[in-house]
């Protein structure tokens, strides 16, 4: 896959909207297999549910939630090797897209994973809504298998399967695709419900057209998420690494925890 070589720097930070914080990176990972499904949702819905602090962001005046499942792999902190159990598990985004002084970003309403370390970090040190799930991620060929059933809501799953039907490609500037993955920022509220930016650095996306079929999804509805059409758009990616910094206060991109 020639895409995969576009850039001689692998960590070149110059595709950044803004410039990264002048702080060191925290921490490192690789995404795998990739499914981008998404649904348009209702301003007024998603008013509701995100918080006032973040301006909600459109892609031709229509909102949309993106479900995300993938195969999470090389997970470690800065000058610390991998940590073995802990640094390959599968994980089930959902997410929608939003700005902060001009900055856009994405906002989780939800992160399961099947890593309990995971979880119980990325709650702490990152204030995300992870959740303990047991899941399954498995290849046959081209196609992907990806299964997830919370353990504590147990009514809370997802189970699809996927393959990408399409060359890969980098997404044409000002495109939907370009819209929904180029973006190098999320934002949450830490303990004082006070927005705070993680920045992250990775190549350019390389997507590809994807086709597949949602054999079950709760994650929207028991979320009080109602999406417009229950057929998404659906896009892959095979690989990507990326690196994480620590938590910014997204106005002065100093830390703040």
């Amino acid at each position: 896959m020639e895409l995969l070589n576009t850039q001689e720097n692998k960590w070149d930070d110059s595709h950044r909207p803004w410039p990264l914080p002048n702080l060191p990176w925290g921490m490192k990972q690789t995404w795998s297999d990739l499914l981008f499904a998404h649904y348009p949702v209702k301003y007024e819905v998603l008013r509701k549910l995100v918080p006032n602090a973040m301006e909600l962001d459109t892609f031709d005046g229509v909102c949309w939630v993106g479900v995300v499942p993938f195969r999470m792999s090389g997970v470690r902190l800065r000058g610390l090797p991998p940590v073995p159990g802990t640094d390959v598990f599968p994980e089930l985004n959902v997410r929608t897209y939003v700005t902060i002084d001009g900055k856009p970003g994405v906002y989780f309403f939800s992160l399961d994973a099947d890593n309990w370390p995971a979880v119980k970090g990325a709650r702490t040190f990152f204030h995300l809504p992870y959740h303990y799930a047991k899941m399954d991620i498995k290849n046959f060929g081209d196609t992907v298998l990806f299964e997830s059933k919370r353990r504590d809501q147990t009514d809370i799953v997802f189970a699809a399967r996927y393959k990408p039907v399409s060359e890969p490609f980098l997404a044409v500037k000002g495109s939907f695709e370009e819209w929904m993955a180029e973006r190098y920022c999320f934002y949450t509220l830490n303990a004082s419900d006070v927005p705070v930016r993680c920045d992250i650095l990775h190549h350019p996306w390389i997507l590809q057209q994807a086709e597949g079929e949602i054999i079950l999804n709760t994650m929207l509805s028991k979320q009080g998420i109602i999406v417009e059409n229950d057929q998404p758009i659906l896009h892959f990616s095979k690989k990507i690494d990326v690196r994480a910094w620590p938590l910014v206060n997204p106005a002065t991109g100093r830390l703040r925890f």
